[in-house]
Protein backbone atom coordinates (compact mmCIF):
# COMPACT_ATOMS: atom_id res chain seq x y z
CA UNK A 1 0.00 0.00 0.00
CA UNK A 2 1.12 3.76 -0.88
CA UNK A 3 2.64 5.61 1.69
CA UNK A 4 -0.67 8.25 2.14
CA UNK A 5 0.46 11.96 1.29
CA UNK A 6 -0.46 14.80 3.63
CA UNK A 7 -3.13 16.92 3.08
CA UNK A 8 -1.39 19.31 2.00
CA UNK A 9 -2.14 21.22 -1.70
CA UNK A 10 1.73 22.05 -1.57
CA UNK A 11 2.82 18.52 -0.80
CA UNK A 12 0.40 17.07 -3.66
CA UNK A 13 1.64 19.37 -6.48
CA UNK A 14 4.72 18.76 -5.42
CA UNK A 15 4.36 15.37 -5.80
CA UNK A 16 2.83 15.58 -9.17
CA UNK A 17 5.45 17.81 -10.26
CA UNK A 18 8.27 14.82 -9.51
CA UNK A 19 5.60 12.25 -11.18
CA UNK A 20 5.69 14.54 -14.22
CA UNK A 21 9.41 14.92 -14.22
CA UNK A 22 9.56 10.87 -14.05
CA UNK A 23 7.22 10.69 -17.06
CA UNK A 24 4.72 9.41 -15.16
CA UNK A 25 1.86 11.46 -16.45
CA UNK A 26 -1.05 9.67 -15.33
CA UNK A 27 -0.59 9.82 -11.91
CA UNK A 28 0.96 13.31 -11.90
CA UNK A 29 -2.36 14.26 -13.48
CA UNK A 30 -4.14 12.15 -10.55
CA UNK A 31 -1.30 14.02 -7.83
CA UNK A 32 -2.63 17.41 -9.30
CA UNK A 33 -6.56 16.22 -9.30
CA UNK A 34 -6.53 15.63 -5.72
CA UNK A 35 -4.55 18.61 -5.14
CA UNK A 36 -7.28 20.49 -6.64
CA UNK A 37 -10.41 18.77 -5.01
CA UNK A 38 -8.17 19.54 -1.23
CA UNK A 39 -8.19 23.36 -2.88
CA UNK A 40 -12.10 23.47 -3.56
CA UNK A 41 -12.99 21.89 -0.78
CA UNK A 42 -11.12 24.24 1.51
CA UNK A 43 -13.59 27.45 0.05
CA UNK A 44 -10.75 29.57 0.21
CA UNK A 45 -10.09 31.89 -2.82
CA UNK A 46 -6.40 31.39 -4.54
CA UNK A 47 -6.62 31.61 -7.52
CA UNK A 48 -3.06 31.64 -8.62
CA UNK A 49 -2.53 28.18 -6.85
CA UNK A 50 -6.08 26.86 -8.70
CA UNK A 51 -4.57 28.16 -12.03
CA UNK A 52 -1.41 26.78 -11.87
CA UNK A 53 -2.85 23.29 -10.90
CA UNK A 54 -5.13 22.84 -14.02
CA UNK A 55 -2.16 24.77 -16.26
CA UNK A 56 -0.01 21.47 -14.85
CA UNK A 57 -2.93 18.88 -15.10
CA UNK A 58 -3.44 20.38 -18.57
CA UNK A 59 0.76 19.35 -19.37
CA UNK A 60 -0.22 15.74 -18.20
CA UNK A 61 -3.20 15.72 -20.64
CA UNK A 62 -0.84 16.96 -23.27
CA UNK A 63 1.93 14.67 -22.75
CA UNK A 64 -0.48 11.86 -23.13
CA UNK A 65 -2.61 12.92 -26.43
CA UNK A 66 -5.50 13.77 -24.41
CA UNK A 67 -6.04 17.35 -26.15
CA UNK A 68 -9.92 18.01 -25.87
CA UNK A 69 -8.94 18.00 -21.84
CA UNK A 70 -5.89 20.14 -22.45
CA UNK A 71 -7.57 22.53 -23.56
CA UNK A 72 -10.81 22.44 -21.04
CA UNK A 73 -7.88 22.75 -18.14
CA UNK A 74 -5.89 25.45 -19.85
CA UNK A 75 -9.07 27.44 -20.67
CA UNK A 76 -9.70 26.61 -16.68
CA UNK A 77 -6.77 28.33 -15.66
CA UNK A 78 -6.90 31.19 -18.46
CA UNK A 79 -10.47 32.18 -16.61
CA UNK A 80 -9.06 31.91 -13.29
CA UNK A 81 -5.53 34.12 -14.27
CA UNK A 82 -5.85 35.90 -17.50
CA UNK A 83 -3.01 35.95 -20.18
CA UNK A 84 -0.72 32.82 -17.96
CA UNK A 85 2.08 31.91 -20.73
CA UNK A 86 1.94 28.66 -19.53
CA UNK A 87 -1.72 27.65 -20.32
CA UNK A 88 -1.98 29.63 -23.47
CA UNK A 89 1.04 27.67 -25.12
CA UNK A 90 -0.37 24.20 -23.92
CA UNK A 91 -3.92 25.33 -25.43
CA UNK A 92 -1.99 26.39 -28.37
CA UNK A 93 -0.32 22.85 -29.19
CA UNK A 94 -3.59 21.24 -28.50
CA UNK A 95 -5.07 23.24 -30.99
CA UNK A 96 -2.42 22.45 -33.05
CA UNK A 97 -2.38 18.89 -32.76
CA UNK A 98 -6.36 19.09 -33.42
CA UNK A 99 -5.64 21.13 -36.78
CA UNK A 100 -7.48 23.95 -35.24
CA UNK A 101 -5.03 26.23 -36.59
CA UNK A 102 -7.08 29.66 -36.30
CA UNK A 103 -7.20 28.60 -32.66
CA UNK A 104 -3.68 27.97 -32.58
CA UNK A 105 -2.46 30.87 -34.33
CA UNK A 106 -4.62 33.57 -31.58
CA UNK A 107 -3.01 31.58 -28.69
CA UNK A 108 0.56 31.85 -29.95
CA UNK A 109 0.54 35.57 -30.83
CA UNK A 110 -1.60 36.37 -27.57
CA UNK A 111 2.03 34.94 -25.70
CA UNK A 112 3.95 37.09 -28.18
CA UNK A 113 2.06 39.91 -27.09
CA UNK A 114 3.24 38.95 -23.47
CA UNK A 115 6.47 38.24 -24.44
CA UNK A 116 7.94 38.36 -27.97
CA UNK A 117 10.99 36.33 -27.23
CA UNK A 118 9.10 33.35 -26.60
CA UNK A 119 10.79 30.66 -28.55
CA UNK A 120 8.15 27.90 -28.74
CA UNK A 121 5.04 30.80 -29.60
CA UNK A 122 7.31 31.91 -32.83
CA UNK A 123 7.84 28.35 -33.85
CA UNK A 124 4.49 27.53 -33.93
CA UNK A 125 3.33 30.83 -35.62
CA UNK A 126 5.74 30.10 -38.09
CA UNK A 127 4.20 26.91 -38.16
CA UNK A 128 0.56 27.58 -37.82
CA UNK A 129 1.51 30.48 -40.79
CA UNK A 130 2.54 27.88 -43.15
CA UNK A 131 -0.45 25.69 -42.49
CA UNK A 132 -3.15 28.61 -42.98
CA UNK A 133 -1.39 29.83 -46.02
CA UNK A 134 -2.09 26.19 -47.34
CA UNK A 135 -5.53 25.48 -46.23
CA UNK A 136 -7.29 29.00 -46.63
CA UNK A 137 -4.62 30.61 -48.99
CA UNK A 138 -3.49 34.34 -49.18
CA UNK A 139 -6.64 35.81 -47.12
CA UNK A 140 -6.20 33.62 -44.57
CA UNK A 141 -5.95 36.28 -42.25
CA UNK A 142 -9.27 37.78 -42.98
CA UNK A 143 -10.23 34.36 -41.94
CA UNK A 144 -8.75 34.56 -37.83
CA UNK A 145 -11.19 34.72 -34.70
CA UNK A 146 -9.74 38.04 -33.09
CA UNK A 147 -6.61 38.55 -31.48
CA UNK A 148 -7.04 39.33 -27.49
CA UNK A 149 -4.96 42.50 -26.80
CA UNK A 150 -3.36 41.86 -23.58
CA UNK A 151 -3.00 44.90 -21.03
CA UNK A 152 0.06 45.92 -19.48
CA UNK A 153 -0.43 44.59 -16.40
CA UNK A 154 -0.35 41.28 -17.50
CA UNK A 155 2.51 41.66 -19.31
CA UNK A 156 4.44 43.40 -16.06
CA UNK A 157 2.91 40.13 -13.90
CA UNK A 158 5.04 38.22 -16.32
CA UNK A 159 8.34 40.43 -16.07
CA UNK A 160 7.96 40.28 -12.55
CA UNK A 161 8.37 36.85 -11.86
CA UNK A 162 11.04 34.67 -10.56
CA UNK A 163 13.51 33.75 -12.95
CA UNK A 164 13.09 30.20 -12.68
CA UNK A 165 9.36 31.48 -14.86
CA UNK A 166 11.28 32.06 -17.80
CA UNK A 167 13.89 28.82 -17.70
CA UNK A 168 11.97 27.23 -20.36
CA UNK A 169 11.70 30.33 -22.25
CA UNK A 170 15.62 30.78 -22.71
CA UNK A 171 16.02 27.01 -23.18
CA UNK A 172 13.95 26.85 -25.97
CA UNK A 173 15.19 29.91 -27.83
CA UNK A 174 18.57 28.82 -27.22
CA UNK A 175 17.63 25.80 -29.37
CA UNK A 176 15.87 27.68 -31.90
CA UNK A 177 18.71 29.85 -32.77
CA UNK A 178 21.00 26.81 -33.18
CA UNK A 179 18.27 25.20 -35.10
CA UNK A 180 17.19 27.94 -37.84
CA UNK A 181 21.15 28.35 -38.37
CA UNK A 182 22.13 25.60 -39.11
CA UNK A 183 18.96 24.41 -41.11
CA UNK A 184 19.35 26.05 -45.04
CA UNK A 185 16.38 28.03 -46.36
CA UNK A 186 14.28 26.35 -49.36
CA UNK A 187 13.03 29.42 -51.63
CA UNK A 188 9.30 29.51 -50.16
CA UNK A 189 11.16 29.79 -46.76
CA UNK A 190 13.08 32.79 -48.12
CA UNK A 191 9.83 34.32 -49.49
CA UNK A 192 7.68 33.81 -46.14
CA UNK A 193 10.94 35.64 -44.56
CA UNK A 194 11.53 38.35 -47.23
CA UNK A 195 6.82 39.08 -46.73
CA UNK A 196 7.58 38.96 -43.01
CA UNK A 197 10.41 41.21 -43.26
CA UNK A 198 8.13 43.76 -45.44
CA UNK A 199 5.17 43.27 -42.63
CA UNK A 200 7.48 43.84 -39.82
CA UNK A 201 8.83 47.69 -41.90
CA UNK A 202 5.30 48.94 -42.31
CA UNK A 203 4.98 48.05 -38.79
CA UNK A 204 7.68 50.58 -37.54
CA UNK A 205 6.36 53.04 -40.08
CA UNK A 206 3.30 53.18 -37.81
CA UNK A 207 4.86 53.53 -35.04
CA UNK A 208 4.10 49.64 -33.96
CA UNK A 209 7.85 48.72 -32.71
CA UNK A 210 6.37 46.10 -30.41
CA UNK A 211 4.63 44.36 -33.20
CA UNK A 212 7.30 45.20 -35.83
CA UNK A 213 9.96 42.63 -33.49
CA UNK A 214 6.96 39.77 -33.70
CA UNK A 215 7.32 40.42 -37.39
CA UNK A 216 11.07 40.53 -38.00
CA UNK A 217 11.47 37.26 -35.60
CA UNK A 218 9.00 35.43 -37.30
CA UNK A 219 11.38 36.36 -40.71
CA UNK A 220 14.12 34.64 -38.92
CA UNK A 221 13.07 31.38 -38.19
CA UNK A 222 12.15 31.23 -41.81
CA UNK A 223 15.37 32.31 -42.78
CA UNK A 224 18.11 33.74 -40.77
CA UNK A 225 20.51 34.90 -43.76
CA UNK A 226 19.13 38.14 -43.97
CA UNK A 227 21.80 40.78 -42.19
CA UNK A 228 19.24 43.92 -42.28
CA UNK A 229 16.51 41.98 -40.51
CA UNK A 230 18.52 41.93 -38.02
CA UNK A 231 19.54 45.54 -37.99
CA UNK A 232 16.06 46.31 -39.02
CA UNK A 233 14.98 44.73 -35.65
CA UNK A 234 17.74 46.04 -33.67
CA UNK A 235 15.85 49.95 -34.13
CA UNK A 236 12.71 48.49 -32.46
CA UNK A 237 14.91 47.19 -29.68
CA UNK A 238 16.49 50.77 -29.14
CA UNK A 239 13.15 52.49 -29.70
CA UNK A 240 11.79 50.51 -26.76
CA UNK A 241 15.05 50.65 -24.37
CA UNK A 242 16.03 46.99 -25.16
CA UNK A 243 19.81 47.99 -25.70
CA UNK A 244 21.49 44.87 -24.52
CA UNK A 245 18.59 42.76 -27.48
CA UNK A 246 20.07 45.63 -29.75
CA UNK A 247 23.56 44.88 -29.50
CA UNK A 248 22.93 41.40 -29.70
CA UNK A 249 21.15 41.79 -33.15
CA UNK A 250 23.63 44.11 -34.60
CA UNK A 251 26.13 42.19 -34.29
CA UNK A 252 24.06 39.08 -35.65
CA UNK A 253 23.94 41.51 -38.49
CA UNK A 254 27.19 42.46 -38.80
CA UNK A 255 28.74 38.53 -38.82
CA UNK A 256 26.15 38.46 -41.79
CA UNK A 257 27.59 41.79 -43.35
CA UNK A 258 30.56 43.39 -42.12
CA UNK A 259 29.96 47.10 -44.13
CA UNK A 260 26.23 47.27 -43.16
CA UNK A 261 26.29 50.98 -41.95
CA UNK A 262 22.99 50.69 -40.02
CA UNK A 263 24.37 47.85 -37.16
CA UNK A 264 27.66 49.34 -36.93
CA UNK A 265 25.65 52.69 -36.01
CA UNK A 266 22.47 51.13 -34.00
CA UNK A 267 25.44 49.32 -32.05
CA UNK A 268 27.19 52.49 -31.42
CA UNK A 269 23.95 53.66 -30.25
CA UNK A 270 23.12 51.07 -27.94
CA UNK A 271 26.64 50.83 -25.96
CA UNK A 272 26.12 54.57 -25.57
CA UNK A 273 22.80 54.33 -23.57
CA UNK A 274 24.53 51.14 -22.25
CA UNK A 275 27.62 53.54 -21.27
CA UNK A 276 30.21 50.93 -23.11
CA UNK A 277 31.41 54.42 -24.63
CA UNK A 278 35.10 52.57 -25.94
CA UNK A 279 32.89 50.20 -27.42
CA UNK A 280 30.21 52.94 -28.93
CA UNK A 281 33.51 55.15 -30.28
CA UNK A 282 35.02 51.56 -31.86
CA UNK A 283 31.63 51.04 -34.14
CA UNK A 284 31.58 54.46 -35.18
CA UNK A 285 34.88 54.32 -36.14
CA UNK A 286 34.30 51.44 -38.22
CA UNK A 287 31.38 53.17 -39.76
CA UNK A 288 33.30 55.90 -40.83
CA UNK A 289 35.92 53.69 -42.42
CA UNK A 290 32.92 52.81 -44.55
CA UNK A 291 31.00 56.21 -45.34
CA UNK A 292 33.60 58.95 -44.28
CA UNK A 293 30.70 61.67 -44.67
CA UNK A 294 28.07 59.95 -42.16
CA UNK A 295 26.55 62.88 -40.94
CA UNK A 296 24.69 61.22 -37.93
CA UNK A 297 28.03 58.64 -36.79
CA UNK A 298 30.10 62.05 -36.98
CA UNK A 299 27.54 63.65 -33.91
CA UNK A 300 27.28 60.32 -32.31
CA UNK A 301 30.98 60.42 -32.06
CA UNK A 302 31.03 63.95 -30.81
CA UNK A 303 27.94 63.22 -28.37
CA UNK A 304 30.01 60.08 -27.20
CA UNK A 305 33.34 62.10 -26.52
CA UNK A 306 31.15 64.73 -24.58
CA UNK A 307 29.87 62.13 -21.80
CA UNK A 308 33.56 60.86 -21.94
CA UNK A 309 35.22 64.02 -20.48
Amino acid sequence: MAPKLSDSVEELRAAGNQSFRNGQYAEASALYERALRLLQARGSADPEEESVLYSNRAACYLKDGNCTDCIKDCTSALALVPFSIKPLLRRASAYEALEKYTLAYVDYKTVLQIDNSVASALEGINRITRALMDSLGPEWRLKLPPIPVVPVSAQKRWNSLPSENHKETAKTKSKEATATKSRVPSAGDVERAKALKEEGNDLVKKGNHKKAIEKYSESLLCSSLESATYSNRALCHLVLKQYKEAVKDCTEALKLDGKNVKAFYRRAQAYKALKDYKSSLSDISSLLQIEPRNGPAQKLRQEVNQNMN
